[in-house]
């Protein structure tokens, strides 16, 4: 039956159909408004009603979330309030958004940060240590370091380290915007070296029987080759804006005074970051285990806690609410099946490679792999195309990828507190068509 018949008969069959998708490009037209809505706030009346109820809705992570609930109405009035109870509760796979927060949390608190800073410091220090160089490592070793310490953390400590060595500078709005695509990109294609640290990578590994050795044989090779080629052109096109960077006063402030410590925080010791360490660690391990890892992050809260003389006060806000983000895109996305499932069921190779990456930049990459697991008989050669594509997509819009809006809210107050969708897409388009070429053709 031809993809259009296929479409129409399900849309007849269940209306509701139809009206989960149009809910969910609302949210999708949302996100694309969120900058015009923010600067629409920053002209109302500053403590008013008005202002405050736009500044929420310019926030870009709690969009799924407020969509979610005139979906959550539909689907109880066309289906029942108790198949809506079960599809939220049951269904839903609300797993990835609460290691997203747990990972977030801990890999930007301060003995992390620190290792990192001082790990690709001495990197840095080989090639002058001034901000160009900050800049190319930062790129290049962060995004691949997402292949073992998973993509949600790789994308923290980068964003973390880009707003401490570039973004503090005030960078022209070409090199911010260049900045943000290439990492988005990076770290979506970066963490297919192994089979257990990218999102989409993790929703195929196990009913596809993916391991290590196949995912850096088919992907990881071609991502460092894809990562370290857009990284050399954009350092290229970049560079008089980067020199730029090297004239201006460096900004220092991961050792200021904490109130919430008590005065001046002490130096971090090492048994303190090994620690820290093995928090991730079991976080990592666990990660497909909720139970687990949320109840670790609580004996972390604790520990923190404890030795608060050595820790900047952790700040929750930003991880909750890229949880919340993720958690409002997962209860739409497992509402769009019944269009993605025919579509990737239905086209070759090279169709499937760029339906997937063009599917990605509208909704979550994992999505659409997981989907894609749910299609009978597909082929080997389709299943590299379905995920190569996927991860490819992964920078060209904040929904993309799930470590996306962890970097967008770790960054967005150098955006004016927005990002612009148009110009992130910008942004992300040279080191996407390089992905795809690396990943495609060779």
């Amino acid at each position: 039956m031809p993809l259009l018949e296929i479409l129409k008969s399900r849309a007849a069959e269940d209306p509701f159909n139809v009206v989960a998708t149009v809910v969910f490009l609302l949210a999708i037209l949302h996100t694309f408004m969120t900058a015009r809505i923010g600067a629409i706030a920053r002209r109302a009346p500053a403590g008013s009603v008005r202002a405050e109820v736009l500044h929420f809705l310019a926030e870009v992570e709690v969009v799924f979330g407020l969509w979610a609930v005139p979906l959550v109405v539909a689907f109880a009035w066309f289906r029942g309030w108790d198949l809506a109870k079960y599809y939220t509760n049951n269904t839903v796979n609300y797993t990835e958004a609460l290691f997203v927060v747990v990972i977030m949390a801990l890999a930007s608190t301060r003995p992390i940060v620190a290792l990192a800073e001082s790990s690709l410091r001495r990197v840095a220090m080989l090639f002058g240590g001034k901000p160009a160089a900050w800049w190319v490592v930062i790129m290049v070793i962060g995004p691949i370091l997402g292949s073992f310490i998973t993509e949600p953390a790789a994308m923290t400590i980068c964003a973390l380290l880009l707003a401490r060595q570039i973004y503090d500078l005030e960078p022209t709005e070409r090199l911010k915007y260049g900045t943000l695509g290439l990492l988005f990109v990076n770290v979506s294609i970066g963490g297919t070296m192994t089979h257990f640290a990218a999102p989409p990578v993790l929703m195929v590994a196990r009913p596809w029987d993916w391991g290590t050795p196949f995912m850096f044989d088919h992907f990881g090779w071609r991502a460092v080759l894809a990562i370290v080629v857009s990284t050399g052109l954009y350092f290229v096109y970049l560079r008089r804006d980067l020199e730029a960077l090297a004239e201006r006063p460096q900004v220092a402030d991961l050792d200021r005074p904490d109130e919430d410590a008590g005065g001046e925080l002490l130096p971090v010791p090492a048994w303190l970051t090994m620690v820290h360490v093995a928090f991730i660690v079991w976080t990592v391990v666990n990660a497909h285990y909720p139970v687990l890892f949320v109840a670790g992050f609580m004996f972390f809260l604790g520990f923190a806690k404890a030795t608060a003389k050595y820790q900047a006060s952790m700040e929750l806000r930003t991880p909750l609410l890229v949880g919340f983000f993720l958690a409002g895109l997962v209860v739409h996305g497992g509402l769009q099946a019944w269009w993605i499932g025919p579509v990737l069921e239905s086209l070759s190779r090279t169709p499937l490679f760029i339906s997937a990456v063009v599917l990605t930049a509208f909704n979550d990459n994992a999505l659409i792999t997981y989907l894609a697991t749910l299609v009978p008989d597909l082929s080997e050669t389709l299943k590299i195309a379905v995920v190569g594509g996927a991860v490819t997509g992964g920078g060209l819009t904040v929904i993309a990828n799930a470590p996306n809006p962890a970097g967008q809210a770790l960054l967005s107050r150098f955006f004016n507190g927005t990002v612009s969708p148009g110009w992130l897409l910008a942004g992300a388009l040279v080191p996407t068509l390089i992905a795809a070429f690396a990943f495609h053709f060779l």
